[in-house]
């Protein structure tokens, strides 16, 4: 006999463990609670073409997407025709190398990436950059200067003093107008920034537009405080980037760099599309166990896909169990057999629901029929449930074929009842109707079909669907709700109607004095019994015994 405690513990352990598993596959690999959820995916396709000069090997190294907040690239593939190709990485940046020996007219390669827009990601590849000595000629290094000068006394800080040299730079000037002349907006702040010895570097921004083709990058100026920094717009001076927007290069390295050919050019397309979001969490936890880190995929992704909808229809049976666990213990509904509900509710979903009811009804109804008729035979058990299995095998391949006919396809998928499970519901339902009668047949009938559409309606659940097929802690949860259940031994909830009367009485009549209400006093008694059984069941004796000596007397 197993005690209380050790049944309650081990129950808990099953119930943490499963709620425990279920929340390690959703911050390792992202899986929603909600079906629905869906993740932005991003492919990014940089076309790169350039002529090469005669009879020269080529080198082309392009720079690749940065580590950033807020993205997580997933895939990375090339289509170069006759190159060779490496993926590097140096100074803190990853590069694509193509190279070839010796080619021959206008060459074209691409580099494809798809990346997930992702809100957990937090990581990122930019480095703060060293502070370098102006080397800018004059008169060009004297109005950075002067343009430093003024921004720095109208700043407190790094970020600031960015907004006040964008301030200046957008006014109408000889010193502006000089210095245009010469430079590029972002490197003209990136300079100023770096004679305010304000630690700063041109980053390239590529703006994510759903279709869009032959796109550039915007050069932006990153602004660093310490270890933290701020994109800014070199013309307007907004900080952060856009929710369409995202950093390709941060290291200050160039875009592009080719040995061996010239007049380079790279242009690069867009194209988003939406995904479910586990099929996100599963892409970017494959990431993860490539780069080597120990995780443990419980998903049943990683099997061939007819086992895996196998496991997914598997995987609601403990759904229905539990339904058909709290209908008979809590509530105390009579079935027919103790799990042909749940049965009956995985054909529903192949069927639909009131078509499978109505051939249920049909099969075991005729089913009844022919088998009063075997009863008169007087034939052996298993002659008579053989029979019984033919007959239901000729009804449902009847019906199929009717349906058919007439044009209702649903029809063919009557043939996802279990047979055998049907056999025996006639069988046990006719022994019923000469034991107990009619009535009783059709409570357990009813009951059983009543407890078969509450478990279709929850298996049918996209939600539940969703839930027992991505998070496998939750058939622990089950286990122990079901261990909760059997372990009740109260009424079940049909019957306190019968003793409702009862319980009327006891409130509102008193016993004999006159005194307390009769529920008072059995409180009472049952408390004294708790604290001293001994006693009060040897004072129960002794009134007792008194009670049988004055009625001898009266006698």
């Amino acid at each position: 006999m197993v005690s209380r405690g050790l049944f309650y513990f081990v129950t808990a352990i099953l119930f943490l463990a499963g709620i425990l598993l279920i929340g390690y596959q959703r911050v390792t690999f992202d899986i929603p609670f909600v079906p629905s959820d869906e993740r932005q995916i991003w492919t990014v396709e940089a076309r790169v073409e350039f002529e090469p000069k005669d009879n020269a090997a080529t080198e082309v190294v392009l720079a690749l997407p940065a580590v950033q907040p807020g993205f997580t690239q997933l895939e990375q593939t090339t289509a170069s025709l006759g190159y060779g190709v490496n993926y590097v990485k140096k100074d803190g940046s990853n590069f694509v190398e193509w190279t070839k020996r010796n080619p021959q007219g206008l060459q074209i390669v691409y580099y494809r990436a798809d990346i997930l827009v992702d809100k957990s990601a937090t990581a990122s590849s930019m480095i703060v950059p060293a502070l370098v000595q102006s080397t800018e000629p004059e008169p060009y290094a004297t109005a950075m200067a002067e343009i430093a000068r003024v921004a720095t006394s109208r700043s407190s800080g790094p970020y600031s003093f960015a907004t006040q040299v964008i301030h200046e730079l957008n006014q109408e000037s000889e010193l502006t107008s000089l210095l245009f002349s010469k430079y590029k907006r972002s490197e003209l702040l990136t300079n100023i920034l770096q004679v305010g010895k304000v630690h700063a570097r041109t980053v390239g921004v590529l703006e994510l537009k759903d279709g869009r083709r032959n796109q550039k990058l915007h050069n932006y100026v990153a602004v660093f405080n310490g270890s933290e920094y701020k994109i800014f717009n070199p013309t307007t001076g907004k900080t952060g980037l856009e929710q369409d927007q995202m950093i390709w290069n941060d290291n200050g390295n160039s875009l592009l760099d080719i040995s061996g050919g010239h007049n380079a050019l790279v242009r690069f397309t867009t194209i988003n599309h939406p995904v479910s979001a586990v099929e996100a969490g599963e892409r970017k936890a494959n990431i993860d166990i490539a780069a080597g880190e120990e995780l443990v995929p419980f998903s049943l992704s990683a099997l061939p896909l007819d086992e895996q909808s196998l496991f997914k229809g598997l995987l609601l049976l403990p759904i229905g169990v539990v339904i058909v666990v709290f209908l008979r213990v809590i509530v105390g509904i009579k079935t027919s057999g103790t799990f042909m509900p749940v049965l009956i509710a995985m054909s529903f979903l192949e069927t639909s629901l009131w078509f499978g009811l109505i051939g249920f009804v049909s099969i075991v109804g005729v089913g009844l029929i022919v088998r009063s008729w075997l009863s008169r035979l007087n034939l052996l058990l298993v002659a008579r449930i053989s029979a019984v299995i033919i007959t239901v095998i000729g009804l449902i391949g009847f019906i199929s074929f009717f349906t058919f006919k007439i044009g209702l396809t649903e029809g063919v998928k009557i043939t996802f009842f279990p047979m055998i499970i049907l056999s025996w519901t006639i069988e046990r339902m006719s022994i019923l109707w000469e034991e107990e009668g009619y009535k009783e047949v059709l409570k357990q009938g009813g009951g059983s079909l009543f407890v078969a559409v509450v478990a279709y309606l929850s298996m049918s659940s996209v939600f539940i669907q969703h839930f027992t097929y991505n998070f496998l802690g939750l058939q622990l949860i089950l286990l122990s709700l079901v261990l909760i259940m059997g372990n009740y031994t109260g009424f079940r909830l049909s019957e306190l109607k019968r003793f409702k009367p009862l319980a009327n009485q006891i409130n509102l009549y008193q016993n004999g004095d006159e005194k307390i209400h009769e529920s008072v006093r059995l409180k009472d008694e049952l408390n004294a019994l708790k604290s001293d059984p001994h006693n009060v069941y040897r004072k129960w004796k002794n009134e007792a015994q008194e009670s049988i000596d004055n009625s001898k007397d009266h006698q």
